[in-house]
């Protein structure tokens, strides 16, 4: 079995691992690094996804890396601009040269007698075993199963003589043209595929079980447009991307103090954009408070102009059963369906599926408490990201990265081999990770690891309290515990 040695090994060449390589190679000159990839192409979800209208739904002026400014006139971008924007940047800064594909990292065991990672990796389409290892090990292999969605049984479904599909494995030759479609799911991911079928299927059909907030914003930002043509670019992308951070905290924060008011002026807007004979009540009317769940996005209305036009409609109802010609809902109607796309959810999955082993006992992530939203309790050298919930996933996973760098540079300075958080404040109560109703996310808590009751324990989901921590605050907090291990060694012998 091979095995090669690297300072540092980042698992992921998506949008965070992009990102994480740059701040290793930037601020960590002396370090050598790899990024493991599971796949065979750089890019992450934004590869993975191809199904119709896949698009961002935070502005790509946050979304965007602060190193690297998005420079297109369109804010809301679709799938494969924000694939080539990670791919350029990759190659702008030689991180693609620092790929291996195709190595999907099984698992990953800590020894502290040698302060080092062993990771056991299957190597391209014959899952050849390979061994890296590594003194500090960076997660950035995003949130969920790439291997396959949420996807709930649904009663009666082999009666169906039509053609399912999941968006997460959207289909290439799937021709939905002049077809009957039914999406069930009212999440991010219908929201933005009905308009785009809607243009040449007969009819598609939203199937929900309750309501989701959904917000018309525009695809393209006039003031960052505006400021571009002035201004350098990066001093615009600057002023944007602070514009567009502190506007998303009044908002998130306007959300929590006063949940009704958003409430009633978010469905105004809904039937400002049907008019005033849509049942909006029943069909926009969620039974939580905004950001309780993840807002959906409609670029420029799309989602509703579908709706008026009559490409498309919602219906709010539960299943019944499935039929051979489409679905029977609880109310009694039939739904005809010549193609069901299955949009409900993903499968959360934390690092990828990797094992992690610290001194031959197994890490359990729910019984782990997140330090900063970098580390885990009792896990060393080791950090992975998991980005915003509120906002850009891209911001948190910057300042993550920010703060990595400079762990491992003040770790090089004084000569440490091993940095362990450690829970020592028993005032730490263990809360839940996130503090959110969606599905994906209540479905996983038992699988993520807890936040604490208060700092350095706590996530604050805000950029600005992250950013004071994470970049400008000090490395060496007093839950870290940092030692020499490998000097100590040669010492003793």
């Amino acid at each position: 079995m091979t095995q090669d040695h690297f300072d540092v090994i980042i698992v992921g060449a998506g949008i965070s691992g992009i990102d994480a390589a740059y701040h290793v190679q930037t601020y960590c000159r002396r370090r050598s690094y790899v990024v493991l990839e599971g796949r065979d192409a750089i890019g992450g979800t934004w590869d993975l996804f191809r199904y119709p209208g896949i698009r961002s739904d935070s502005d790509m002026y946050t979304f965007g890396y602060s190193f690297r400014p998005w420079q297109s006139s369109t804010a809301i971008a679709h799938g494969a601009s924000i694939r080539n924007y990670i791919r350029e940047t990759a190659e702008a800064y030689g991180i693609d040269r620092k790929i291996r594909f195709r190595h999907r990292v099984k698992s990953a065991s800590w020894s502290s007698d040698e302060a080092l990672w062993t990771l056991e990796v299957e190597r391209g389409p014959e899952h050849e075993p390979v061994r890296f290892t590594c003194n500090f090990l960076f997660g950035c292999a995003g949130y969920y199963d790439y291997a396959q969605g949420y996807r709930p049984e649904f009663p009666g479904e082999d009666k169906f003589r039509g053609r399912m599909v999941h968006p997460q494995k959207w289909p290439e030759d799937l021709d939905y043209a002049g077809k009957l479609v039914v999406v069930i799911g009212s999440g991010a991911t219908a929201v933005t595929i009905i308009p785009v079928m809607a243009e040449t299927a007969a009819h598609v059909t939203m199937l929900q079980r309750s309501p989701t907030y959904i917000v018309a914003r525009p695809s393209e930002d006039a003031l960052a447009n505006t400021l571009c043509r002035y201004l350098p670019v990066r001093l615009a992308f600057g002023l944007v991307r602070w514009r567009n951070v502190l506007r998303g905290l009044w908002f998130y924060n306007l959300c929590r103090r006063k949940p009704e008011a958003v409430k009633q002026w978010i469905i105004n807007q809904v039937r400002l954009a049907l008019g005033p004979g849509y049942d909006v009540k029943t069909h926009f009317t969620p039974r939580y408070n905004p950001w309780d769940q993840r807002l959906c996005l409609a670029p420029d209305a799309d989602f509703f102009g579908a709706i008026k036009a009559g490409k498309a409609e919602i219906v709010t109802d539960q299943i019944e059963t499935f039929t051979e010609t489409g679905i029977r809902l609880k109310s009694g109607r039939e739904l005809p369906a010549d193609i069901i796309v299955t949009a409900t959810g993903l499968k959360l999955q934390m690092l990828g599926g990797i094992q992690l082993t610290v001194d031959g006992k197994p890490v359990k992530f729910g019984e782990t408490m997140n330090f900063r939203g970098t580390m885990l309790s009792d896990v060393p050298n080791f950090a992975n990201v998991f980005g915003y919930t509120n906002a850009s996933w891209t911001l948190k996973s910057d300042l993550v990265s920010a703060y990595v760098a400079r762990l491992i540079s003040y770790m090089d300075r004084h000569g440490y081999d091993q940095c362990t958080p450690r829970r020592r404040d028993p005032a730490a109560v263990p809360e839940p990770f996130l503090d959110f109703s969606s599905g994906y996310i209540v479905r996983a808590l038992d699988q993520l690891p807890r936040q604490g009751s208060k700092k350095p324990w706590r996530l604050y989901q805000n950029y600005v309290l992250d950013l004071i921590s994470l970049r400008y605050g000090p490395v060496n907090d007093s839950a870290l515990e940092f030692k020499r291990r490998r000097r100590e060694l040669k010492q003793a012998a």
